[in-house]
């Protein structure tokens, strides 16, 4: 979670609107206002399979942008 922030950071991306279950760190909730993240721990990934959820819809690759020298 925290290097998904700080990837996120250094590329010049949003910061995140809320975080959910950071505490537990079972299944942590990213939300950023225009995508989501989900952070899971192996048991709850397999259990949840939030994969089957969105199988209808397209998936999209995302690649940082390129950094700027100052």
């Amino acid at each position: 979670v925290d290097g998904i922030e700080e990837a996120l950071k250094a590329a010049g991306g949003p910061s995140p609107v809320r975080v959910e279950g950071s505490e537990e760190r079972e299944w942590v909730l990213m939300d950023y206002g225009a995508f989501v993240v989900h952070v899971f721990h192996h048991e709850q990934r397999d259990f949840y399979q939030l994969e089957r959820l969105w199988t209808d819809r397209p998936r999209l690759e995302w690649a940082p942008a390129e950094r700027r020298e100052a």
